[in-house]
């Protein structure tokens, strides 16, 4: 049968009715070529109604009755049965069918239509011809709709997930050799290169988003895939080839390292230092996602030794040639596939894609043996050049192209095509649950099927092996943000991978013998002695193997992870570039770095690294030392030493059980080094540091506190050094802490005595306070703390700071002294007339207060220069008020007689006050009257009366203030309004 037709019943539910639904299907050699179902559900899956058609004919064919081809049937009837048959089909169906039946009846009477002249009708009941093009029913709309709407949606609402999961049904159909694959990914790719945001995106330079930047990969990846199908027809390929180019000329086509930017000349490149290069980003081609495929249409499987190895596991060479050099097999025997390495990986990947999982397996093996021969020979270079490499320190010899972050994914393909023939398959486990969450997959080894007789290989050991190869190859940190951000990510990604494998015996014999290699492997590793300046860092992967190696070879686990801790690109000045090296060696231009976009991702990577072997080398003191060397010797970030500091004081500090002394010792030696670090550069955590090292010094112990506290002018500015060490250092808390005897103590309080003493006479200013306050209980460090306030106030000290320390005096009981600073404070100071809300009024009030309460003498000295300070009328009345409300002297200081009398403002030394006070007050009246406002009229006459207060203090005082008004009259007799106030308030 071609043609199967039948209802389907859909069940009742609690919200619907019972629904039946015609259903129509048509197939050919196998495949369903096209459906139709009442449902009319629009998906790229058949609904449910066609699938259930499907089942009841596979798994009931006796029950689906098999008819002829309905030409057969109707070749049967005589002339009155044919018309019978067509008038009840009429009948049964006018409604549709009449229209169609009347024109086809016109169109069959008339002798010269269309109809008339082929022979025969067509039957659809019938099936296709031999030559016919027969796949599976694809609805090409509904693929166009979907795509299209998941990228209008721009990665939100699970759109991402939706696209990768189409990618993920075209594999499928691929592996299943459907030819609709292809024809999907061209429907996808048409409604990719229409989306409206890449026109906006290269209008405005800017990269296109991260997650749809994945997606263009996947893409252009599926479509080397597609055109490397190794038995795919030569007019497909050229098919493919248009289309492939037609998208790759349009100006909008995503390029392949991610940025519309760099079709621009490069702007440094234009300087006349780097002539040799300028020329080489220029005429660089164009390279966009579908390049890649663009030249795998080149590639064909026709090679005869490529046949050989895909199709047999024990092709070898003959024994009699194993001698001699050969570009085909190994010495072993073995076939060799000297292809460039992606893109072999890349015949790998349309071998495993396309369904030929065997094939693939046999490649890859070809593949590892051509690697491992490589790095032997690299390896052999090396020990030629090592001496000569050794003493220059640096390499210029390095692979340009990383097969980590490469847009074909080598290493993925590779890993995953052998541990995919080591999956052991659960029962009945679909791939990932409802949740979404997918359990670790489990491997086992399944030995390498060759003809050689070394069986321990499995292609277990040989993913781990080809994962180690790739990850430490030596290679440049591509240009571009999404090219570097894209290494950084395909190391994780395959570093998952690899920590899904169970080290057993085997693999850690396999781990071994890798990290080996690529400590001694020279310039071609990563890991190698020298290394190329701008080389991709290993923290990440060395983070793996130290993680790895640790329980079964702690030396090597170490060696490698100090080797790794280096980041040559922030240590060097870049060499100047040397155009005259071979095509693999790369000549630095000076003007790319710090061209790093991923740079501090990277540094944090080195930083996780360090953080990893302090944990682990916790109570080993020989190898702590080391692994604080080296950072020490290849950190250069404050931030991130101030992080491994903190790390491993927690390490060090577990709060259920005794602290380790070894690791608080290296979490206070990375303190210190922050310290010096930060001291001359602004930080804005420089204060949380302080204090940070501080409490760690002080879970180390009491020497750690005085060797600090010593060391101080190193370590910390004067103001940190007295306001947050010595003082928590001095504190209760701390004491307590350490639980010290005397002597300690003392000693303690010596040197914060002795760092007080240094950071005032260093910076008086923000020092003078905290070092009296810490020198108070030591008579002579006070008495030499003062003195340092004293020789610094008349040069480098405000009358703030000075008014602040007088109080302190005053409150320490020295009122003398508070009184020296206060007079040395007045002098530094001024007001003018109208600031008189002046912060420093509180100041002036308390120093006049004190010289009042000391005596006679006192205030006679500090009057003159309040005089000389304060022109501010209302502040000088307050203080005249003061000063004759009590008598002079009553803090009774010993040795002093008083006359206990009130003073008179007619005597020195009030009558200097009192004059200065009148005179300010004439003096603010005119200035204010030069621009008053009738607003303020009623201010200015309460201020008059507060001046009589103080003209009637004076002997002829009533006089004065008469003279005074009369000649306000006069001046500002234009102000008649005002001058109406004034003759009814004074006359």
């Amino acid at each position: 049968g071609f043609h199967l037709s039948g209802t389907v019943t859909e069940p009742a539910t609690a919200t619907e009715p019972e629904m039946t639904y015609k259903v129509a299907i048509s197939f050919d050699r196998c495949k369903i070529t096209s459906v139709t179902c009442g449902c009319g559900n629009k998906d790229i899956f058949y609904c449910a109604h066609v699938v259930a058609l499907s089942l009841y004919r596979i798994r009931k064919p006796d029950q689906v009755k098999l008819r002829l081809p309905i030409s057969e049937t109707l070749f049967q009837m005589n002339r009155d049965q044919l018309q019978k048959f067509v008038q009840y089909l009429i009948t049964a169906h006018h409604t549709e069918v009449l229209p169609t039946a009347q024109k086809l009846a016109d169109e069959i009477l008339s002798s010269n239509s269309e109809i008339n002249q082929v022979h025969g009708a067509p039957d659809p009941t019938a099936g296709a011809s031999i030559d016919d093009e027969n796949c599976w029913h694809l609805d090409e709309e509904q693929v166009r709709e979907q795509v299209k709407l998941f990228l209008s949606q721009g990665g939100y609402y699970g759109s991402g997930k939706q696209l990768n999961s189409m990618f993920a049904k075209v594999r499928e159909m691929l592996r299943m050799r459907d030819s609709n694959g292809a024809r999907m990914l061209t429907l996808i790719t048409e409604q990719f290169m229409a989306d409206p945001r890449l026109s906006l995106w290269r209008q405005q330079g800017t990269g296109i988003t991260e997650k749809c930047r994945q997606l263009w990969d996947e893409l252009g990846a599926l479509w080397v895939c597609v055109v490397l199908n190794p038995h795919c027809k030569l007019e497909e390929k050229s098919c493919w080839l248009r289309q492939l180019r037609k998208w790759g000329e349009m100006d909008v086509c995503p390029l392949e390292d991610g940025n519309y930017g760099n079709e621009l000349p490069n702007i440094t490149n234009a300087l006349t230092q780097s002539s040799g290069h300028s020329q080489d980003s220029l005429a660089r081609p164009r390279r966009t996602v579908f390049t890649r495929a663009i030249e795998g249409c080149d590639l064909h499987w026709q090679d005869s030794h490529l046949q050989r190895i895909i199709s047999s596991d024990f092709y070898v060479s003959p024994s009699y040639q194993r001698e001699g050099e050969s570009l085909l097999f190994n010495s072993q025997g073995q076939p060799l596939w000297l292809e460039h390495v992606p893109t072999a990986c890349a015949r790998v990947d349309a071998l495993r894609s396309h369904g030929y999982p065997r094939e693939a397996l046999r490649l890859t093996v070809a593949i590892i043996n051509t690697l491992r021969l490589q790095q032997q020979r690299q390896l052999e270079i090396y020990k030629h050049q090592k001496k000569e490499l050794l003493q220059r320190g640096a390499t210029t010899i390095t692979n340009l192209e990383g097969w980590v972050g490469h847009p074909l994914n080598p290493i993925g393909c590779l890993f995953l095509t052998l541990t995919e023939a080591c999956r052991l398959e659960e029962e009945n486990c679909l791939e990932i649950s409802d949740a979404g969450d997918s359990k670790p997959p489990v491997y086992q080894h399944v030995p390498v099927a060759t003809s050689s007789q070394d069986s321990s290989e499995s292609y277990l050991s040989l993913a781990l092996e080809v994962a180690l190869m790739g990850m430490g190859q030596q290679r440049v940190m591509p240009e571009g943000l999404y090219a570097q951000d894209k290494v950084c990510r395909n190391e994780e990604q395959i570093i998952a991978r690899l920590q899904d494998l169970e080290l057993d015996p085997v693999l850690v014999q396999t781990l071994r013998k890798q990290c080996i290699l690529l400590l001694e492997g020279g310039p071609f590793s990563g890991l190698g002695e020298v290394i190329h300046r701008e080389s991709v860092p290993m923290h990440t992967f060395a983070k793996y193997l130290f993680s790895a190696l640790l329980p079964h070879d702690a030396d090597l686990a170490y060696k490698l992870a100090l080797r790794a801790m280096r980041l040559p690109v922030l240590e060097t000045t870049a060499p100047s570039s040397d155009v005259t090296h071979p095509h693999h060696l790369v000549s630095v231009v000076p003007s790319r770095y710090p061209r790093w976009f991923t740079l501090g991702h990277l540094e944090s990577q080195q930083c996780e690294l360090a953080s990893t072997m302090l944990t682990a080398a916790k109570g080993d003191m020989l190898r702590l030392r080391t692994v604080l060397e080296a950072i020490q010797k290849n950190i250069h970030s404050s931030s991130l030493i101030f992080k491994l500091a903190q790390d491993a004081f927690k390490i060090a500090t577990p709060a259920d059980s005794n602290s380790d002394t070894t690791l608080l010792n290296v979490a206070l030696e990375l303190g210190l080094q922050v310290m010096r670090m930060t001291l001359s550069t602004l930080n804005w955590r420089r204060r949380e540091m302080v204090r940070w090292l501080v409490t760690c010094a002080t879970e180390v112990g009491v020497r750690a506190l005085v060797s600090i506290l010593q060391s101080w002018y190193s370590l910390f500015t004067p103001t940190e050094a007295t306001s947050i060490v010595a003082a928590t250092v001095m504190s209760h808390n701390t004491i307590l802490r350490l639980s010290l005897d005397y002597p300690q103590r003392e000693e303690l309080a010596s040197c914060a005595r002795t760092l007080a003493l240094q950071c005032a006479m260093k910076d008086p200013q923000n020092c003078a306070l905290s070092a009296l306050t810490l020198c108070e209980k030591d008579h002579i460090a006070f008495e030499t703390a003062y003195q340092i306030v004293i020789d610094a106030a008349s040069t480098g000290m405000t009358y703030t700071q000075l008014f602040t320390i007088a109080r302190y005096m005053e409150h320490r009981g020295y009122p003398l002294r508070a009184f020296k600073l206060a007079s040395l404070a007045m002098t530094h100071l001024n007001l003018a007339y109208n600031q008189d809300t002046h912060p420093a009024i509180n100041d002036v009030l308390w120093a006049c207060a004190l010289s009042h309460s000391l005596g006679k003498n006192e205030l006679a000295a500090i009057i003159p220069l309040v005089v000389k300070s304060v022109h501010c009328a209302t502040v000088l009345s307050d203080i005249l008020r003061r000063c004759t409300m009590t008598a002079p002297g009553l803090a009774g200081i010993p040795g002093r007689r008083n006359s206990g009398k009130l003073m008179s403002t007619d005597k020195a030394p009030l009558r200097q006050l009192l004059d200065a006070t009148i005179s300010a007050y004439i003096n603010t009246t005119h200035s204010r009257l030069t621009h008053i406002s009738p607003r303020h009229y009623g201010e200015f006459i309460e201020f008059l009366s507060k001046a009589r207060e103080t003209f009637l203090l004076a002997q002829d005082g009533h006089i004065q203030f008469a003279q005074f008004i009369d000649n306000l009259k006069q001046i500002y007799k234009g102000k008649k309004k005002l001058m109406l106030l004034v003759r009814e308030r004074f006359g």
